[in-house]
């Protein structure tokens, strides 16, 4: 499937296009990679895309400047655990924020991957 990878690979590159749905966003850039943002969803938890801020339009076709990812644990309690994650982009365009929410019973990971797509051998 693919190598997990820092998010701020993205830096300097060109993305081309962008697909989202509420469990995944994957980025395709002019230089071929392909990388994939999501969470393999396991029983007695749930990790999902809570919030988008700012245009994905934006993000294509002029170099990513800047991608940072910033993580934050939510309240716990004694049978539930949450995690907050945040990765923010921006281009000369403009800048993007996905926000990330995960909570589990405490055994199982809330967090997001982020893969380079390593494209299968023929």
């Amino acid at each position: 499937m693919g190598k997990e990878v820092e998010f701020n690979v993205l830096v300097g590159k060109v993305i081309e296009q962008i697909y989202h749905t509420d469990d995944e966003i994957r980025f395709k850039c002019s230089d071929g990679s392909e990388y994939l943002m999501h969470h393999e969803q396991d029983c007695c938890e749930s990790v999902y895309i809570k919030e988008l801020n700012g245009d994905f339009e934006d993000m294509l076709h002029s170099p990513i400047l800047s991608a940072v990812e910033l993580s934050s644990a939510g309240d716990d309690n004694d049978y539930w655990s949450s995690t907050w994650t945040f990765y923010k982009l921006q281009t000369e365009k403009g800048y993007m924020d996905i926000t990330w929410f995960g909570e589990s019973n405490g055994y199982y990971s809330e967090r997001v991957d982020f893969v380079e797509m390593i494209p299968a051998r023929s």
